[in-house]
């Protein structure tokens, strides 16, 4: 009788053993590494499906389409079928409570680093099992049209290519941890205002070649077991029951045998999304349920095979995974595990991107005594932006924190928040005299109002997910006077809740709001005052939803400033100043702006102005506006999002401890108005219609839809700027090294069939000092198609470690799809026959190696 375990035959255990129950047999199912990498299709995977599914009843049928509890799916105790359980995901694994907090979304993509993207998600699903997740809703591969979207910073990049490259070993890393990852948002979420009610107006072929190709990769390559539909309309129809993009694309082309689930409360009609491919309701059955769904198989609108099929992709999918036959738990893996933090450090240290750099650094620890670190985001850390996707680390290293660790106690680090509170602008604001607030029992500001006065306004707190009562809604107008003490400029700041109405105006002079007020805490406005100048202010405010949650707030630019920070910035042998932005003005549900949060760019002029070597340290999920101080710093690092570890990864950076090795995933734009977007961001003025959303658990209503039309098309990032000829702030790839690189030896065949393979290598080699990585990237050019293509694209990339001196041989494969675009016409990918460019450099606009390649 055998009477040890042997892990690596499960068959012949012992039967009774199989009966045996509790923690022993949590800890044998770990150290056995069951359920580990899910199982193949199967004949016999398929056949338990439907002895499963032929125990069903259609009432349990559907009621295993709807979730349950807001992060489980439904149980049938009846079929030994268990609720499974999901979080939110994308930097962490953070729904049920602290988390390890790593570099994602746009981090991850500025490593360029497919390696890391595999260790990424291996970490992501060890501690989805340390907490007995099922299903982790991440990655999200949104492309990064507009900076000034708000979930850029959890997306990657705005290349389809370098997002597939990515998400591949991601979703395999998750994966072969017994987890289900989830690729989000699908399709054309490229924006979070109004996203229940905006609809992208995307022509196929943008579709294909730029919306979708991620979205492609992590079904045929990655072999993702669920999607996860978007809120927005594509084309007319909301995703959640859009057939072009559920049945025949996923489903269809791309022959997707997973769970395609919505985004939360992201469903519009129950029978449209059961009949166009909408497998899983989340959080809740609101409208794929009995209610709608029974009477709907009744009469034929909805056949019951297609529940049918929705039921068989969970129990296979869930088959597969072992998710009936193990635990999900595994005891052997901490959920403040000691091995997540070299992952982190390292997403952080790759990540970090170097812009600028007039031989500030790096830094000399034997010449700095004296260190001032000043700004907004210097403490405490800002590891991601906010929404579903925050996480919570156990313990996270501020950029202060990361140096005092570095430095040690022989240098002395001076810290300062630079700027106040934004609530304490709003309290500290001396009107000239009594706020005036006049309350209508309306929302149209008629009629007879309620009239007080008080000292202030500072009611404002967020209130993104509030739901809106036409009843109840009131009409609030402030009237305030402001008298200037000194000259100079002054900012004005507003504080509103998503979706609440704002007319502004100063002296008469209506302010402009940004369309679909963001929700930006706050808004706010330079005004050039004189000393003893009064100007009269009016608010008339709307709020969405029950109550006044407005503030708002007058001071001079220049008072903002502490004297504490120009003081640490005077007394320091050099100065940082960590500025961008934070969860609460970067984040899910609302976008931000493309300027810099209030007061930032004052703050760096100040402190640059007392001491000439200053650093600036950039938070933010892309670029941003930096012309009123870039040519006034010596240097500027780019941190995006960088996890618990980042402040560790930033004084490692600057004292040349680690190099950086971190390249931009998206183009970086002087101005919002220059990026190719602007035009086509918002919906069409005057094109507005109504669309219907039938009685679910709450009364039918009508949306407002405002249509975006794609008009930008192909010409996202540095596809616009390189067909034009026209040249962003810093380039898409592009960054900074303490050490120098050059490319050479580029080869590459003369000509080659069409549709076969074509093989280019090229030598790379560090020609500085010091150790360091570069990226190559291999961009392909089309001159002779025969229909407009953007001038080059990025077709393959390879991140290289190379010692001072070294060279490496670098070889990449060429596949069909490089040379192709699609053909709306013949409704498939097409390669013109002629002469293509191969590209090789360090960014979408360096490719100092050239070569021709002829396909017949």
């Amino acid at each position: 009788m055998r009477n040890t375990f042997e892990c690596s035959d499960h068959s012949v255990l012992p039967v009774r053993i199989t009966r045996v129950l509790g923690l022993a047999m949590v800890f044998f199912a770990a150290a056995c590494g069951w359920g580990q990498a899910p199982a193949p299709d199967s004949p016999a995977i398929d056949a338990k499906a439907h002895e499963l599914l032929s125990k069903l009843t259609l009432e349990q049928k559907i009621l295993l389409i709807g979730g349950v509890n807001d992060m489980f799916t439904n149980t049938v105790p009846s079929i030994g079928l268990p609720r499974f359980k999901m979080s939110d995901a994308s930097v962490g694994v953070r729904t049920w409570g602290p988390t390890t907090a790593y570099a994602g979304g746009a981090a991850l993509a500025a490593t360029w680093d497919k390696d890391f993207a595999r260790k990424l998600g291996e970490s992501l699903g060890k501690d989805a099992r340390a907490r007995s997740v099922h299903f982790l809703l991440g990655p999200g591969v949104n492309i990064a049209r507009s900076p000034i979207c708000g979930r850029n910073f959890e997306y990657l990049s705005e290349d389809p290519f370098l997002n597939s490259a990515l998400v591949v070993p991601y979703i395999e890393g998750v994966q072969s941890q017994g987890v289900i990852a989830t690729v989000k948002h699908y399709a054309a979420n490229n924006q979070e205002y109004s996203r229940h009610d905006t609809d992208s107006i995307v022509d196929e072929r943008t579709l294909r070649e730029i919306y979708l190709p991620a979205f492609e990769a992590a079904v045929t390559k990655g072999h993702v077991d669920a999607v996860m539909n978007s809120y927005n309309l594509i084309n007319g129809v909301h995703a959640t029951q859009n057939e072009f993009l559920n049945l025949k694309l996923l489903k269809g082309e791309w022959g997707f045998q997973g769970i395609l689930m919505s985004d939360w409360d992201a469903t519009y009609d129950g029978v449209a999304a059961a009949n166009n491919g909408l497998d899983l309701e989340m959080p809740s059955p609101r409208f794929m349920s009995a209610k709608t769904l029974l009477p709907a198989v009744k009469d034929g609108r909805v056949k019951e095979s297609t529940i049918d099929d929705k039921v068989l992709r969970l129990l296979r999918t869930e088959l597969r995974y072992g998710f009936t036959d193990r635990p999900q738990f595994d005891p052997s893996i901490s959920t403040d595990a000691a091995a997540d933090r070299p992952v982190a450090l390292q997403g952080a240290r790759e990540s970090l991107t170097l812009l600028k750099n007039s031989s500030l650094l790096p830094l000399d620890p034997a010449k700095v005594k004296t260190i001032a670190v000043i700004g907004p985001d210097a403490w405490p850390a800002v590891p991601g932006g906010g929404g579903s996707s925050e996480a919570t680390p156990f313990a996270a290293v501020s950029i202060v924190a990361g140096i005092t660790d570095l430095v040690g106690p022989n240098v002395h680090v001076l810290y300062s928040r630079g700027l106040p509170e934004m609530n304490d602008v709003f309290w500290n604001t001396h009107w000239d005299g009594p706020v005036r607030l006049e309350t209508y029992g309306n929302k149209d500001f008629s009629g007879a109002a309620e009239s007080t006065i008080q000292n202030m306004m500072a009611d404002w707190q967020p209130n993104m997910w509030g739901v809106p009562d036409d009843k109840t809604r009131r009409s609030v107008r402030y009237t305030a006077s402001y008298k200037a003490a000194k000259d100079g400029k002054h900012l004005l700041m507003v504080a509103l809740s998503d979706g609440d109405g704002l007319k502004l105006t100063v002296d008469g002079k209506e302010m402009t709001i940004p369309p679909h007020a963001e929700g930006l805490a706050p808004l706010y406005y330079t005004l050039d005052l004189s000393a003893g100048q009064t100007v009269r202010v009016i608010a008339d405010y709307l709020p969405r939803v029950p109550g006044v949650h407005l503030s708002m707030g007058l001071a001079n630019e220049a008072d903002l400033i502490s004297e504490e920070a120009k003081n640490y910035a005077k007394a320091a042998d050099v100065a940082v100043v960590a500025v961008g932005y934070n969860p609460e003005t970067e984040s899910e549900g609302v976008d931000r702006t493309f300027g810099l949060p209030w007061g930032q760019d004052a703050l760096i002029e100040a402190v640059v102005g007392a001491n000439p070597h200053t650093i600036v340290t950039l938070t933010a999920g892309g670029g941003a506006d930096t012309r009123r101080w870039l040519d006034k710093v010596p240097a500027l690092l780019h941190t995006f999002y960088p996890g618990q570890e980042g402040g560790t990864a930033v004084a490692e950076v600057l004292f040349g401890k680690h190099n950086p090795e971190g390249r931009l995933p998206v183009s970086f734009d002087r101005a919002w108005k220059e990026n190719p977007s602007y035009a086509y961001y918002y919906p069409i003025a005057g094109a507005d219609t109504k669309l219907h959303v039938p009685e679910s658990d709450r009364p039918a209503v009508d949306l407002t839809i405002g249509h975006v039309k794609y008009d930008d098309k192909l010409m996202v990032g540095y596809r616009y700027w390189t067909t034009a000829g026209k040249h962003p702030l810093f380039p898409f790839g592009y960054g900074l090294s303490y050490t120098t690189f050059s490319f050479s030896n580029l080869k590459a065949p003369a000509s080659a069939s069409s549709g076969s393979e074509v093989t280019v290598s090229f030598d790379v080699t560090n020609t500085g000092k010091c150790d360091g990585a570069e990226v190559a990237q291999l961009y392909v050019s089309d001159p002779s198609a025969k229909v407009k293509r953007p001038e080059r694209e990025l077709k393959g990339f390879e991140k290289v470690r190379l010692a001072a001196g070294e060279t490496k041989h670098v070889t990449l494969t060429l596949d069909a799809r490089a040379f192709s675009y699609w053909s709306e016409s013949a409704h498939k990918w097409v390669i013109d026959p002629g002469k293509f460019v191969i590209l090789v450099g360090d960014s979408s606009e360096n490719t100092p190696l050239r070569g021709e390649v002829t396909l017949n």
